[in-house]
């Protein structure tokens, strides 16, 4: 029963992650910091942003997926 809820869990993780990676900004703009654009106020408060929030969260969802896949790999083990 713990599996079948990990697995579902863990696949749902996969969607959501995959959905907020695509949601994201590309870093094609990344030459700008070449110039100096990196200190701009936007550059200095992309954390308190949308695009900072999403990378936040995507941080956290690439943690509880490789959780859940050792976790659901050990238990396939045993």
């Amino acid at each position: 029963m713990m599996r079948t809820i990990l697995t579902i869990l863990f696949i749902l993780v996969c969607i959501a992650i995959t959905a907020i990676v695509l949601l994201q900004e590309g870093k094609s703009a990344g030459l700008g910091a070449i110039s100096g654009v990196a200190d701009s106020y936007w550059g200095k408060n992309k954390g308190r942003s949308m695009e900072g929030a999403l990378i936040k969260f995507t941080k956290v969802l690439a943690l509880l997926f490789f959780v859940l896949a050792a976790v659901l790999n050990i238990s396939s083990i045993q």
